[in-house]
């Protein structure tokens, strides 16, 4: 088979697995939130909507000079977009992004993503330090849960250790549920410039797959 023959039918099949996945209703209702959150939750955070991650798959460097330069990640050393996801305390994707260049800050990320706009008043948001976004939530009376800082500080004290494990191990379901979307073998691979105009659909596609997956948490 030609290379445009199996591109042809590749996008064909992209367009009809995005189309159909993006109408399920995969935000949790306040109830449902509550029918299925997990006894480690309820005890320490029963609040919790849903806990916000943010990750990046590697892509193919850009020949635009601008898109480089706002691709290009100094940590990864590589050109990546950057994606938010929430997830419900179960482990469900609740909520995925567009795709950002990797530049955009977490609060830039969620400010525009429209995932503000589903909380409601009394939830909580759980993230880690990189989420300061305590200003975007506290105008709809949302709460956020995230580790201590040391800030000024050499050391956190006792009680602030206590809540930054607490914390770490609760939201470490994210990280795990970033890994189930990852673990898609289109995405272990760097991205070429080709899939540019179809990166949006294949991380959607493969964000939304995952939830097919079964339970994440017990």
């Amino acid at each position: 088979m030609s290379v445009s023959e199996l591109s042809r039918i590749f996008a064909t099949w992209l367009d009809l697995l995005y189309s159909r996945l993006i109408q399920l209703p995969v935000w949790a209702t306040k109830k449902t939130i509550e029918e299925t959150t997990p006894e480690v939750f309820q005890q320490k955070y029963p609040r919790t909507r849903v806990i916000l991650g943010c990750t990046e798959l590697f892509i193919e460097k850009p020949s635009c000079f601008r898109a480089q330069s706002d691709t290009y990640s100094a940590y990864k050393s590589h050109n990546t977009a950057k994606g938010l996801v929430a997830i419900a305390p179960n482990g469900a994707l609740t909520f995925i992004s567009d795709l950002n260049g990797c530049h955009c800050s977490e609060k830039i990320i969620v400010e525009h993503s429209g995932i503000l706009q589903l909380l409601e008043e009394g939830d909580s948001v759980m993230a880690d330090r990189g989420f300061e976004i305590q200003d975007l939530l506290t105008p709809r009376e949302v709460y956020l849960s995230i580790p201590p800082f040391t800030r000024s500080k050499d050391q956190l004290n006792p009680d602030e250790e206590d809540e930054a494990r607490e914390i770490a191990s609760v939201r470490i379901h994210v990280e795990r549920a970033t890994e189930r979307v990852k673990n898609c073998k289109i995405l272990k691979q760097i991205l070429p410039i080709s899939t540019f105009k179809d990166i949006g659909k294949i991380w959607t596609v493969c964000c939304l797959l995952a939830n097919f997956k079964g339970t994440l948490v017990v």
